[in-house]
């Protein structure tokens, strides 16, 4: 990979590499360290790294280094340990933070590649090759994801708001 492809890469790779990472992190500036750490290690393989596997290459290093986070300072959180969900007719809940609820209680494979298949629109094949999975796990585990989302807007549902 030569400067102006890696540059090129930067240009066009790095905003959806940001919204991928934000939303995992819920938190800009460590989506910004993520980001930043991944175009770093980039440069530094891009010997190794063909142009044409730059994306998949990114987001599969930028998923690394977001479990490396969560491991490292330990800020994983549960939406049902200790969260009170407290619903009147002054505080109602809008579809995207139900949706947002739902999104933390699953396992972070699970929730990557919900985001990466339906808000980055990549394909199984290409989830597969970030997370190192085959194809049919991909399927099973966004299979998985959907169906925990459903079942707990569905319990959701059921509250009077």
């Amino acid at each position: 990979m030569t400067k102006e492809d890696y540059n090129s890469a930067v240009k066009d790779l790095s905003h959806r590499l940001y919204g991928f990472v934000f939303k995992l992190t819920k938190d800009e500036e460590d989506a910004n360290d993520l980001v930043q750490d991944a175009f770093m290690k980039l440069w530094a393989n891009r010997k190794k790294v063909e142009l044409k596997k730059a994306k998949s290459w990114l987001f599969t290093t930028a998923y690394n280094a977001f479990i490396n986070f969560i491991k490292k300072s330990n800020r994983q959180t549960r939406m049902d340990e200790g969260m009170d969900i407290s619903v009147n007719a002054k505080n109602r809940f809008e579809l995207k933070e139900i949706i947002d609820m739902a999104m933390e209680k699953l396992p972070e494979l699970q929730k990557s590649i919900l985001l990466l298949r339906d808000l980055e629109g990549y394909n199984y094949k290409e989830i597969g090759e970030m997370l190192n999975l085959n194809e049919s796990q991909v399927k099973v585990y966004l299979f998985r994801a959907r169906k925990k989302i459903k079942d707990q807007i569905k319990d959701l549902s059921i509250l009077k708001i």
